[in-house]
Formats: structure tokens, sequence, C-alpha cells
């Protein structure tokens, strides 16, 4: 039986989740932090290559920068897995918040390049635990009509960090966007501490009289959080009868069937282009001869076309599903990048293109879209719901690490392919990738609109 019904689904889903609301906002700014660190090289690097440069770097340290992120974020891995069960979920979000708040006074300082070294892959670190911890703790206070919609914002923070990034750097002294960094973490580490620990974590810790006051603290007066408390608890007892080794999450048919899912949603991501198209896009359009947009300006309506689409999909998340998101999203951007392929293959076969030099513009800006509504949004809502207590932190942890190494083969793919045969090629590939995505989304995902968190275990082992 599903937890939502026609009523729930014709009324204001948004009804008496203020408190949610709130402490999702206020747990979600180091992602605004975040996605500035992941979007910081676009306009920083061009900076700190010209003579002037506040800190004098070559190019071979310019690439070092931008991999050292990703560097931090995989050695964190470990860490976060230690820390969310540990300390707990809200804690493992305040210890990352704390991090990037001093990553970014140290790249502040502009002492020396080492230094950026080393702070950006702390931001690294601090950004894989926060990307666990949070959308943890948000879906385990979440209410399941509303949870699509507040897993999504995580993401949807990050991507006003990139355009905050993109068009601050260009526009002020150095110093300014690592004061703006400064600002928000720390206005974080001032508001959520107020904010209650997840329901899920402490009845897991035998804490069941905190709990209670915590769920009701996350829910309307109105609402008898009764009958939610007793199966909250019948979950996580299940659960806890289960083994919860690293080993498990491949040997359980159902923590395997979770995983591999994951695994394929964030390959999916990085092989649809995103990490290529964020961190090249000055580069493909200048070699699609656009004369129609300057580099600058493309790189910010870009950021802007992916946020107004994330704004779209997480409110309909909740309301037309996962999948449906998922597979529209994966044909689309099959079409724009194939288009983008098409065009490059033209290009270099010594057609003239010159008229048609808007359309590579275009497609990348669709393609801004057509990502965000899907592919680029429900991977993050999926990876809070489809492991079980016990087994989320190895679940999400490992998941979060998929998506660097992805992201890092993504880059590399696109780099040798173009080098050795053309620029079409790695467009043809992320396109044909897409479309198989859909497929596999039609095959083996599960809807999880509209149900608990213990349906979905259910579901994953085959008994619903």
């Amino acid at each position: 039986m599903t937890a939502i019904t026609i009523a729930e689904q014709n009324e204001n889903i948004f009804k008496g989740t203020l408190s949610q609301l709130l402490a999702v906002f206020a747990g979600t700014l180091v992602a605004v932090s975040d996605g500035m660190h992941y979007g910081w090289t676009a306009p920083v690097l061009p900076i700190l290559l010209k003579p002037d440069s506040p800190i004098k770097i070559n190019k071979y340290e310019g690439e070092w920068l931008e991999t050292s992120v990703m560097v931090g974020a995989f050695v964190g891995l470990w860490i976060t897995m230690y820390f969310v069960d540990r300390l707990g979920r809200k804690k493992s979000i305040l210890l990352a918040t704390f991090v990037a708040a001093l990553v970014w006074v140290a790249i502040g300082l502009q002492l020396r390049v080492e230094y950026i070294f080393v702070a950006r892959a702390f931001a690294g670190a601090a950004g894989n635990m926060a990307f666990v911890a949070t959308p943890m703790y948000i879906a385990e206070i979440a209410e399941h009509k509303i949870r699509g919609f507040l897993s999504s914002l995580i993401y949807l923070m990050m991507l006003c960090g990139i355009i905050l990034v993109y068009t601050v750097v260009p526009l002020t002294p150095f110093y300014v966007h690592c004061v703006i960094g400064v600002c928000l973490t720390c206005t974080q580490l001032i508001i959520f501490p107020f904010m209650p620990e997840s329901p899920y974590y402490l009845i897991y810790k035998g804490e069941s009289e905190r709990a209670g006051n915590n769920l009701e603290w996350f829910r309307s007066k109105k609402v008898d959080i009764s009958k939610e408390l007793e199966n909250i608890k019948d979950a996580v007892a299940r659960q806890k009868t289960e083994k919860g080794n690293l080993k498990d999450l491949f040997t359980v048919p159902s923590n395997r069937k979770g995983f591999l899912i994951m695994t394929a949603m964030n390959f999916a991501q990085h092989f649809a282009g995103i990490s290529v198209l964020l961190m090249n896009l000055h580069i493909i359009l200048e070699a699609a001869g656009s004369i129609y947009l300057q580099p600058n300006s493309a790189a910010v309506l870009f950021s802007i076309m992916m946020v107004s689409s994330a704004c779209t999909a997480s409110i309909c998340i909740d309301k037309y599903g996962r999948k449906t998101l998922l597979i529209l999203s994966c044909i689309l951007t099959a079409v724009c990048l194939l288009v983008i392929a098409v065009y490059f293959n033209l290009k270099n076969c010594g057609f003239d293109t010159i008229q048609i030099s808007w359309i590579p513009t275009v497609c990348v800006m669709l393609y801004a879209c057509c990502f965000k509504i899907g592919l680029g949004m429900v991977p993050i809502v999926l990876t809070a719901e489809l492991f079980s207590t016990k087994m989320k932190a190895y679940g999400m942890t490992l998941a979060d690490g998929c998506y660097i190494v992805a992201s890092l083969l993504s880059i590399l793919i696109y780099q040798r392919l173009t080098d050795s045969l053309g620029m079409e090629y790695p467009f043809y590939l992320f396109s044909i990738i897409c479309l198989l995505t859909a497929v596999f989304t039609h095959l083996y995902i599960p809807e999880t609109k509209g149900k608990t968190l213990e349906e979905i275990q259910m579901i994953l082992k085959g008994k619903l």
C-alpha cells in the first residue's frame, strides 16, 4: 500500500512544511560555497595566468588547480564514511561548513599557490562530506510529499554558487568572492546549529524521546506524529537486523541494486558531458566559431539556464515522478549533444558553417535546460532514497566516489578523443550514452515518488 493518496496529490504539498524548508535552507548554504569551488577555475585561471596576476602560476599549476578539488574529494571519501554515522548528519554538515569557511580564508589571503592547492583539496573533501550528509539529513526529515523538492534544493544552491563565481570574479577584486564564501559559510554556522538532528539517526542511536521531539518540530502542530514515529522505529529496527558491513553493499541484492542504480546515474551525469561543458565552455564555443555570444556572457547565461531548469525540476519532481523526468531529460539531452556533434563534423569536413555558427550556442543553452530537468537533479534525490539506514553511509559515500571518478574520466576521454580524432567524437559518445541511460531508467529504476523510505526498501527487495 502506497503512502500517498489522491487527496494528498490535490492538496498544497507545501502546507505545514515551513520548519522543513527552514532546516533545509539553513543546511544547504554550504552547497553555494561548493558550487563556487566547482566553477572557480573557469573565471579565475585567466586572471591568475595574466602578467599582473595576484599569484604567479604557470599552465601546469593551473591544471592542478582544476583537479585538486577532485583529488581532495576522493581522499575525503573515507573520512565522510566514518563521520556521517559516528558524528551524525547534523554535526557532519557543520564540520564540512567549518572547513569550507577556512578554505575561503586561505584562498583570500593569496599567500602562495601551494597553499591554494591544499585549500582546494580540503574544499573537495568538505564538499564531499556535505553532499553525502546533507541529502541524508533532508531525506530523513522530509515528508514524502515534498521529499523530492527538498532533496533537489542542494543542487539548486550549488548552481547558484556557480553563477555567483562566474559573475563576481571577472568584475571585482580577487578577494571579493572569498569574502562572499566566508559570509555564506559563517551564516550557516550561526543558523544551522539551532536545527534539530534527523529523527531517523536518533532512533538508530537509541534516543527515541529526542527523536519524537525533533519529528514534532519538523511537522505541523496539527499533525499527529505518533504513527509516523512508530513507522520509523519499525523501519530502523528491521534495518538494524540486516547486515551492515561494506561488503554487504555488494552481496545483499537490494543494496547491490541501489548501488548499481546510483553508479549508473553518477556515470551518466558526467558522460552526458556536464563537467566537460562547465570546464571547457569557452574553448568549445571558440572552436565552433560562434560570433554571436562572448565566452564570459555565454558562461553566465549557461549557468542561469541551468538554475531556471533546476527550479522547474524541483517543483515537478514530486508531481510527475523521478522516472518521467529522467527519461525525458536523457532523450532531449542526447538530441542537443547529437546536433553539436554533427555541427563539428560538418565544420571539420570543410563545410562553411559561419552562417549557422549560432547552432552550437543555442544547443549548449538548450542542453543546460534539458540536462538539469532530470539528469542533473534526479540522481541527488535518488541517492538519499535508495539505501537503508544502516547502509546509507557506505552507499552514498561510495556513490559519491563514483561521481568523482566519472567526472575525471569524462574530462580525460573528452581531451583524448578531441586531440586524436576531433571535437565531434566525444559529443557523439555522450549522445549515445544519454540514450542508453534512458533505456536503463525505463527498465531498471523504480519510481520512488510518494513512497516512504521503508516502502522503497521493500520495492528494491521485490516485496512491493
